[in-house]
């Protein structure tokens, strides 16, 4: 049965920063030190990690929410994209990303749950870390 995964992160950075890195294919690849194609329209795709994670942008409201169909290659054909959603706001001293991740596959879950934050929240702290010092 397919789960969901939930984390709110707190970022010392606005959430219109934290939106736009997501959104901005330069910025996301140096914030993952990774590959990342990412359109900011909707019905755009995306690829990240060399198109292991793709999918496409359900809807974006400017600066507030990102809610995209999300999938692993490794996922076999007949397994449906799962949904990620997040949400971006202000908290004191900086910025919050509330994700839900739904309909992850079972057997994908604590992976991806762990991935978020090997693959996103760790690596996003350092990129700001090092943008800021310039």
């Amino acid at each position: 049965m397919a789960k969901a995964i939930q984390q709110t992160v707190k970022f010392r950075a606005t959430p219109d920063e934290l939106f736009d890195i997501y959104l901005d294919s330069k910025r996301h690849a140096a914030a993952v030190d990774s590959t990342a194609a990412v359109s900011r329209r909707e019905g755009g795709r995306f690829s990240v990690f060399d198109g292991y994670i793709t999918g496409k942008n359900l809807l974006i409201v400017p600066k507030r929410l990102i809610v995209q169909s999300w999938r692993g290659s490794d996922w076999p054909a007949r397994e449906p994209d799962s949904i990620l959603v997040l949400a971006f706001r202000k908290t004191s001293g900086g910025g919050q990303i509330d994700l839900v991740h739904a309909n992850v596959p079972a057997r994908e879950r604590a992976g991806i749950t762990a991935g978020w934050r090997q693959y996103y929240w760790t690596p996003w702290r350092e990129y700001l870390r090092r943008t800021r010092r310039r």
